[in-house]
């Protein structure tokens, strides 16, 4: 070009450049942010001066122009660089990573292990322990969506799929490496993230080396309540520290986070940033240099330059700013080697630690019909205002789906475009858009995709786990390997090739983690059946498609779309039975089912296979209606019918006339006919109390007492729903469901089951019923014959289900099944045996069942062995049959067996309802039944019979009859014990001390019927006396059957006549005013009924009776010839016996016959009748001389002297008596009188024995003094607790010289007639000194027990004093006798009043801690298991707890700890006591770590409390220093709580200096307290000064003191 303007020059010649102006052309073109309009005054001149030069100028303009806009290009992925500083929103938190929107547009994401170093050291515990640790939060816990973060680039990298990946992090070492401790300066505004949590404050991590940066408390309490919603500080938090104070040359810095001061934040001069160290998101003032359509220049910091593109401009502002004008930026990005910097303008960003808006996310994949262009940047793209008036941005790729099909005029400024906003850039505050084909697109996000929608795509890739499925660009699928097919593929790449399209449906969809579950089922896909994606969704009677996840010998489970699972129960699987499910189907099997039953709160859900019986609409999936009914049934109405199909929650049946084939049921009762909907019952027990009329008919016929048959109908969480024939229900609270503490009601009954209530109260208002179903209240004292009804009602049962299956010819399995009785033996061929030590055995008669015997039952076999067994138990629901191989059930002894005899047996086998055992003499096969009554249904594990258990069982047949075993019932030697909740009224101890009154007896009251009982009514006399009005004391003449308390009603006013105060319940009792005592009739007349039992069982006549009624009754007094029957048989002891009207008493085995018996309890059993004459003494006691006493006319007067007491004794009597012991040196004989108050005991010397054939006469030989008197020795005081049957052995009589004792009564005599009468008076004299010494060695008080004997003595005269029984524990805990303590204890609970709990309590201490040293851990949780059961459970866990402490076992300690905490979560003592554990063990961060969850577990206003005690244990066992930052940050919030400044004085005197002390001291005595509280401490602060200080210090305080009063006094004077 040159070349031709020299030879061919226009205008003139053209000068040539000097060498000293050509540097001139570099400068201009550097200076790129000049204004590029030149001035058109000059423009002309030029071109006409010097044509070429314009024409050179014209070309350099375009180039500046050309590199201006290069400088203001949007940051791409390709600019971003490894060291990179950006400024970053949260867009996203996830388990792993954090997405993070950088400027234009632009995405990076934040591993988990790059947030900071205690977070990751956090994560790498929590991972090594494999313990969630509690102080570790999630990512989206601490970094929320719109969160401003600093951040570097670590990595550039790419997808699988080809995208651009950018790796960040927001840790500060990364971040502010550049940063050293001498750059740190006031003011500076850095990044920082939590690294500890102190007391006083926290460590911040700014990723200075060699600086530490601390957060104190109280600079970021106004940031913990606004921005962090009053929670504290968590590790690995972000946050914008504000630099307050530099300390030993940036080694120590102080923080602040006060959002006003970090919003204020701005970087100067005077903080010497530079460009190597300049931080992303620092707001700095700077001066416009250019402006430019693409953005515009800014100097700043004096010496720095950097631009802002258009997306960055204020929008407020756009086309206002002009040269040298002053702005407030912030830098976006700086990068690590041109050290460019970018800025913006926007005004969220002026102000730091300001959270960015969000998008609705409803906004996202919407559509906009007409969006307006508002600017068009050629290299970029466009801007568009959306129909709302917000601003979107379009990239120049997205706004065509080609680069030939873009056209750049198509983007005027105004034209109207339909585009998609398809994403939202948080750091541009823009919505990105798009117009490509992606608007018609049916998904793009993973939230647009919901289950069991159908989708198409491309296969990407084929793994071992399944197929990879490209849906959308953006969005992935995977088919698991299980869904490759209907069947199993083994080679799926051979009908699928990668890149190949295929038609899925949605199992699940997880937009959070963006993750897809397909099918490519083709059964699934193309299903026709409604879509079960929730639970709610399925309804009973919904039919649709899924697949088997799981076929195991219940059942099968299926799952569906959305994660739903359903359960079909093995009796659902087919209309045959299939022995094996796992066996039939597969995993991943596609089914049709059939929804049952649903409870979606507890996402329950229960199937069927069998839809045969049922006609459906494949398209719809809902039962056809059938056609109306004309016939109505009444309620108890007897009908037959006929099966069509079984359900889960009954049978669906066809009634009389529908010839529809099935198993026919004979008498079956119509329950209720509601709505078209007939319920059918067949229970025996609703069926029987329907037609003999023990039914309510309607809520007015309900009275209190009565007990009436019903089934469960719902179990609740507060208790159990019963509903009876008619219609009526009522509720059972949990407290009235069981004898034994109820934990989860579901844990006692089942639905529909059978149980038998006890109606405690009514509220008619309401039509409310409340029930009993405690085994004590209704259950009869005939557990035996209970029982034995129980079992043969099942037995019965199963043999009618046997019928009905024999009946069905076309089941093979159901004829083998009939054909298998218990006690059946077979030939079988050992199938396999297993590890666990069972077998399974096979063979034709027993083909499609499942025939196996346990390990106990087997001797050594091998797979294909042929064995003989016995058939145990045939179960027909699950087509199992259990057998035995031992010896002495294959070859039974023959003996002849007696009804009600008694024998013991094993168990071999325990069903659900009964269990099979074999007696030990004869091997025969006997039930015996598990329960007793249809509401006994729990039992701790130690209660439940077991395999190889032996036991007493009484047999009621002895013939095996159609059942193939004996039947009998558990023996006597374990009788239930049915424990009695006593209520508030009945234990009453704090109503004995709280209470004051002046009542007397026989004073006249009026009250108000609080609550009405069968045989009581409780009465309000005001608010704090009540009493009780029993009923027999309501009514002067009552109707014979009739209820007398019915005639009283809740709240009604009534007046009544003190009568008395019980001893034990600490209640008054009344009468009515008009009532009288109980008439004394006559019970010979007509109109009376008498309760004498007669006939074989005596609870037969008592059936019209009920709880409360009125009746007329023969009373029991002395001499009374009565019936009883005996409850309990002890061997060597006697009976005891239970008389009518509900007494018990007592017949010693010295009267229970005239003569002597070697075997005096041979003729007596549990349950036999006996006649007694009635007697009445201190304690009750039966005289049981069946021969003579029970038929005084029968037999000759006994002429036996009465002996009263000890002065009716006279030498020379014949006396009758029994004896009682015997000893080397005598016998002792006791005898009892009819009306003997106190007992009279002989001592009999060997050298004075006469034996007798009939009986023992003997004749006393020398007469007691007067003086000992049966009172005086502690051994004989009946009133103290003397029991007949025990302790009578315990006198001690001399022992004579070997030498003087001779066993031939004839040598005796001799000896005796060669003694002169001096001697005989020696003789007589020493016997009697060595029977004092002896009487009073046992009468000193003083004297230590030494034997057992005297430990009998001992607990009889005080049986309650825990004391004595824990020493006579010990005494055979030193003799090594286990066994004896154990039988102490025992003892001891059983003789303890159930008043003495305490004292009870103390036993069964004794006792967890005998089974802790000598037991085993089986035998301590039994004991302890009993303990919780009959005592205060939290008592008993602690004292456990504390048992384990002492013995050194730490781990149960903590395990018990912890399982006391779950219980008992709301008790404040046993947080206390599990942290007094953890600090003796050293465990500090776990006590710190349990008093944060204390807080969380435990009410509000006990967590002052509760941080004070953890801080006082702190003082005693922990770290002081942590206890004091405790007491001061609680005295910080409640700083009038003088009860904590106490108690903090308290422990700074034992464990702080005297300087913390008197500061402590100061600060108490300046706070604004009343002045009584006042006085408090500066009475103790004196109180202090003169134990250790000063004349001085006392005198301080003295004059602060009277400086309180003065300021005091001048107040109240102002």
């Amino acid at each position: 070009m040159a070349s031709i303007e020299e030879n061919f020059p226009r205008g003139g010649t053209q000068k040539k450049p000097s060498e000293g102006k050509a540097p001139r052309r570099p400068i201009e073109q550097d200076n790129l942010f000049d204004t590029q309009y030149e001035e058109g005054s000059q423009k002309r001149k030029r071109i006409q001066e010097d044509p070429g030069k314009g024409k050179k100028l014209k070309k350099e303009k375009k180039e500046a122009i050309k590199a201006n806009a290069k400088d203001f290009e949007l940051l791409t992925v390709e600019a971003l660089s490894e060291g990179m500083l950006l400024l970053g929103c949260v867009k996203e938190s996830n388990d792993f990573e954090l997405v993070v929107s950088l400027p234009n547009g632009l995405t990076g994401f934040v591993q988990v292990t790059h947030i900071c170093d205690a977070y990751s050291k956090m994560l790498n515990e929590q991972v090594a322990t494999e313990e969630l640790l509690e102080d570790l939060n999630s990512l989206s816990d601490l970094y929320p969506p719109g969160m401003l973060v600093r951040c570097t680039v670590t990595s550039m990298g790419k997808t699988m799929d080809g995208h651009q990946s950018v790796k960040l992090s927001i840790n500060p070492k990364d971040v502010n490496k550049a940063l050293n401790t001498t750059a740190l300066r006031s003011g500076m505004l850095l990044s920082g993230l939590v690294s500890s949590v102190e007391d006083h404050g926290y460590l911040i991590d700014i990723g200075v080396s060699g600086a530490k940066a601390f957060l104190p408390r109280q600079k970021s309490q106004s940031y913990i309540k606004s921005a962090n919603k009053g929670a504290e500080l968590k590790i690995g938090q972000y946050l914008n520290c504000l630099i307050e104070e530099v300390k030993n040359n940036g080694k120590i810095v102080r923080l602040s986070i006060t959002r006003s001061e970090v919003a204020a934040a701005i970087a100067t001069e005077e903080q010497n940033w530079a460009l190597s160290n300049l931080l992303p998101g620092l707001v700095v003032k700077a001066q416009v240099q250019k402006v430019t359509p693409n953005g515009i220049s800014l100097s700043f910091l004096s010496s720095f330059t950097g631009v802002v593109d258009f997306m960055h401009l204020d929008p407020k502002k756009a086309g206002s700013y002009s040269e040298s004008q002053t702005v407030k930026a912030c830098i976006l990005s700086v990068h690590p080697t041109s050290k460019a910097v970018r800025l913006t303008l926007r005004q969220v960003f002026l102000q730091p630690g300001t959270g960015l808006g969000q998008l609705a996310s409803s906004r996202i994949g919407m559509v906009v019909e007409e969006s307006v262009v508002k600017s068009f940047h050629a290299n970029t793209g466009v801007i568009f205002e959306l129909d709302d008036g917000t601003l979107a941005f379009a990239f120049l790729k997205h706004l065509s789906d080609t680069k030939k099909s873009f056209r750049p005029g198509a983007f005027k400024v105004g034209s109207k475009h339909r585009c998609r906003i398809i994403d939202y850039s948080h750091m541009d505050e823009l919505a990105l858009l798009s117009l490509k084909r992606i608007i018609a697109a049916p998904f793009l996000r993973y939230q647009d995709i919901c289950p069991g929608r159908v989708v198409e795509g491309k296969v990407l890739a084929l793994k071992p786990f399944g197929m990879q499925v490209k849906v959308t660009d953006h969005i992935r699928g995977l088919v698991p390997y299980l869904h490759l097919a209907d069947v199993l593929l083994k080679q799926p790449e051979k009908k699928y090739s990668v890149g190949g399209e295929v038609k899925c449906r949605v199992l699940m969809s997880n937009p959070e983690e963006k993750k897809l579950i397909l099918t490519l089922k083709k059964t699934l896909v193309m299903s026709k059946f409604p879509v079960l994606t929730s639970y709610e969704a399925a309804k009973p009677g919904l039919i649709t498609h899924g697949f088997i996840v799981c076929a195991r010998e219940f059942g099968c489970i299926v799952k569906f779309y959305n994660d739903v699972k359903g359960l079909v129960p093995k009796n659902e699987l087919s209309s045959e039975p299939i022995p094996s499910p796992e066996k039939v189907f597969y995993k991943g099997q596609v089914v049709k089912v059939l929804v049952l039953k649903c409870e979606p709160e507890q996402e329950k859900l229960l199937l069927s296979f069998n839809l045969m019986s049922r006609p459906v609409s494949e398209a719809e999936g809902e039962q056809i209606p059938k056609k109306n009914r004309q016939v109505a049934y009444e309620t108890g109405q007897m009908v037959d019918v006929k099966v069509l199909k079984k359900k889960d929650n009954g049978l669906e049946v066809s009634i009389l006339s529908d010839n529809v084939s099935g198993d026919i049921l004979r008498r079956v009762m119509c329950l209720s006919d509601k709505g078209g909907h007939i319920t059918l019952c067949r229970k025996p027990a609703m069926i029987s109390a329907v037609q003999e009329e023990q039914v309510v008919r309607s809520f007015s016929e309900i009275q209190p007492g009565m007990q009436l048959a019903g089934y469960v109908r719902n179990i609740m969480s507060y208790g159990v729903f019963v509903e009876f024939p008619f219609g009526l229900a009522g509720l059972a609270p949990k407290a009235d469901m069981s004898d034994k503490f109820v934990t989860d009601t579901k844990d006692h009954f089942v639905v529909g089951q059978t149980v038998v209530a006890n109606v405690t109260s009514m509220d008619e208002e309401k039509q409310r019923i409340l029930l009993c179903l405690k085994l004590s209240e209704v259950s009869s004292e005939d557990h035996a014959a209970e029982s034995f009804s129980f079992l043969s009602q099942c037995f019965e049962e199963m043999k009618e289900v046997r019928d009905i299956m024999r009946r069905r010819n076309h089941s093979k399995v159901a004829q083998n099944l009939c054909g298998l009785m218990p006690g059946q033996k077979l030939e079988l061929v050992v199938q396999e045996v297993r590890c666990d030590g069972s077998a399974f055995f096979s063979r034709s008669c027993v083909a499609g069942l499942t025939v196996t015997a346990t390990r106990y039952q087997l001797e050594s076999l091998v797979a294909g062995q042929k064995a003989r067994v016995l058939v145990l138990h045939v179960d027909a629901l699950k087509s199992t049959v259990h057998v035995s191989l031992r010896e002495e059930l294959l070859n039974p002894k023959a003996k002849r067996l007696m009804e009600n005899s008694q024998h013991p047996a094993v168990v071999q086998h325990v069903a659900e309802e009964f269990a099979i055992a074999s007696l030990v003499e004869t091997g025969q096969l006997t039930a015996i039944p598990v329960a007793s009554h249809f509401n006994d249904t729990f039992r701790f594990d130690s209660e439940k019979l077991k395999v190889g258990q032996t036991l007493s069982v009484t047999l009621k047949t002895v013939l095996t009859g159609d059942h193939g075993v004996l039947l009998a019932v558990q023996g006597p030697a374990k009788k239930r014990a049915f424990i009695r909740s006593w209520k508030e009224s009945e234990t009453g101890e704090e109503g004995l001390t709280a209470v004051k009154h002046s009542l007397c007896l026989g004073d006249v009251v009026k009250g108000t019927v609080k609550s009405v009982r069968p045989t009581y009514v409780t009465v309000a006399i005001d608010d704090k006396l009540m009493g009780s009005i029993h009923t027999s004391q309501i009514l002067d003449e009552v109707p014979i059957g009739s209820f007398p308390t019915s005639r009283l009603k809740a709240g009604q006013k009534v007046t009544a006549r003190v009568i008395g105060a019980g001893t034990w319940d600490f209640n008054f009792f009344f009468h009515l005013l008009l009532s009288l005592p109980f008439a004394n009739s006559d019970l010979k007349g007509d109109d009376g009924t008498a309760l004498s039992p007669k006939g074989d069982n005596p609870s037969e006549p008592l059936r019209p009776y009920k709880a409360g009624q009125t009746v007329n009754f023969h009373s029991l007094a002395e001499g009374t010839v009565t019936l009883g029957t005996v409850m309990k048989v002890t061997p060597h002891v006697g009976l005891t016996v239970a008389l009518p009207f509900g007494k018990t008493g007592k017949a010693s085995i010295f009267h229970l016959s005239d003569s002597y018996a070697e075997q005096p309890l041979k003729n007596f059993s549990i349950g036999k009748l006996v006649s007694t004459d009635y007697s009445v003494a201190v304690r009750i006691f039966l005289l049981l001389p069946l021969s003579s006493r029970t038929n005084p006319k029968s037999k000759n007067k006994v002429e036996d002297p009465e002996v009263q007491r000890i002065e009716d004794v006279r030498e020379g009597q014949l006396v009758r008596g029994y004896v009682r012991s015997v000893k080397q040196s005598g016998v002792i004989v006791g005898r009892v009188g009819p009306r003997s108050v106190c007992a009279c005991l002989f001592c009999v010397y060997s050298s004075r024995i006469q034996t007798s054939a009939t009986s023992l006469w003997y004749r006393l030989l020398c007469s007691f003094k007067q003086e000992t008197k049966c009172a005086e020795v502690p051994r004989l005081q009946i009133s103290s607790g003397f029991t007949w049957d025990e302790g009578l052995n315990a006198l001690e009589v001399p022992i004579l010289n070997p030498k003087e004792e001779s066993s031939d009564s004839e040598e005796e005599d001799n000896a005796q007639k060669k003694q002169t009468k001096k001697e005989k008076e020696q003789e007589k004299q020493r016997v009697e000194k060595e029977l004092s010494k002896v009487e009073a060695a046992l009468m000193d008080p003083n004297r230590q027990p030494q034997t057992a004997d005297d430990f009998d003595r001992l607990v009889l005269s005080n049986p309650s004093s825990s004391i004595l029984w824990l020493q006579y524990m010990a005494f055979h805990l030193q003799a090594t006798e286990m066994e004896k303590a154990r039988m102490v204890a025992e003892r001891a609970l059983k003789t303890i009043s159930f008043r003495e709990e305490q004292e009870k309590l103390n036993v069964w201490v004794a006792l967890l801690n005998l089974e802790n040293m000598y037991g085993t851990e089986e035998t301590l949780m039994k004991v302890f298991e009993r303990a919780v059961q009959y005592n205060e459970p939290l008592k008993v866990f602690q004292h456990l707890a504390d048992i384990y402490t002492s013995s050194e076992k730490y781990q149960q300690a903590d395990d018990l700890y912890n399982t006391m905490l779950k219980r008992f979560r709301q008790e404040k003592s046993v947080w206390l006591k599990y942290a007094t554990f953890l600090l003796k063990q050293g465990r500090v961060q776990a006590t710190h770590r349990l008093l944060e969850r204390a807080l969380k577990g435990l009410p509000d206003k006990e967590h002052v409390d509760v941080i004070s005690k953890f801080a006082q244990l702190e003082f005693h066992f922990g770290d002081p220093k942590h206890a004091k930052a405790i007491f001061e940050s609680t005295l910080s919030s409640y700083p009038k709580r003088t009860d904590i400044w106490s108690i903090y004085i308290d422990m700074m005197i034992k464990h702080g200096s005297q300087k913390e002390v008197r500061d402590i001291f100061e600060r108490v005595i300046h706070l604004s307290l009343a002045a009584k509280r006042m006085k408090f401490f500066f009475k103790r602060y004196l109180d202090y000064e003169k134990k250790y200080g000063t004349s001085e210090t006392i005198q301080a305080v003295k004059v602060a003191a009277l400086e309180y009063v003065e300021s005091k006094s001048s107040l109240a004077e102002s």
